[in-house]
């Protein structure tokens, strides 16, 4: 009898202890909004180099392949790292951007052989001090090639696939 009764019994204490552990390690919504609250009200940074009442308009271009960067130890391929990038600019920027993408696109894949080369996509690539020197190269080569108006490149996909 205990033993049919046993298997019930330790379904409910791990039901009751796992909704109670939720409810306890759950944020609190409070936390939420004060947090939105001082986003919205808070410009950012380059918004506030404008004159009042004039506001930046940036479209975002997204480039239309991924970068695929292989990734060489010791003279062999160990992986492939697959990205997806998209440009943060200017409002009418994307002509001129979809003209240039062959050459934007050569600059930005440099950047990435040249990161992977010195190891930037080994271990763990992904966090933001291995990612941010990353991140403002991307920026500043696509602005070498398009100029200023481009303010960001975003990175929206990234993979590491070992071989």
């Amino acid at each position: 009898m205990l033993s049919k009764l046993l298997p019930v019994i330790l379904l409910i204490i791990g039901t009751g202890g796992g909704i109670g552990a939720g409810i306890m390690l759950a944020p609190e919504p409070e936390v939420h909004e004060a947090i939105a609250g001082e986003a919205h009200q808070a410009p950012p940074a380059e918004e506030e180099a404008h004159a009042e009442g004039e506001a930046p308009q940036y479209i975002y271009v997204k480039l239309a392949n991924q970068f695929v960067v292989p990734v060489v130890e010791r003279d062999e391929l160990s992986a492939l790292v697959v990205m997806s990038l998209s440009l943060e600019a200017v409002d009418g920027m994307s002509d001129q951007i979809y003209a240039l993408e062959p050459k934007l696109r050569d600059t930005l894949l440099q950047v990435l052989f040249d990161h992977a080369n010195m190891g930037g996509f080994r271990g763990a690539f992904t966090r933001s001090d291995v990612m941010r020197p990353l991140r403002t190269a991307l920026r500043e080569a696509a602005q070498r090639e398009i100029g200023t108006d481009i303010k960001d490149v975003l990175i929206l996909d990234i993979s590491r696939q070992d071989v």
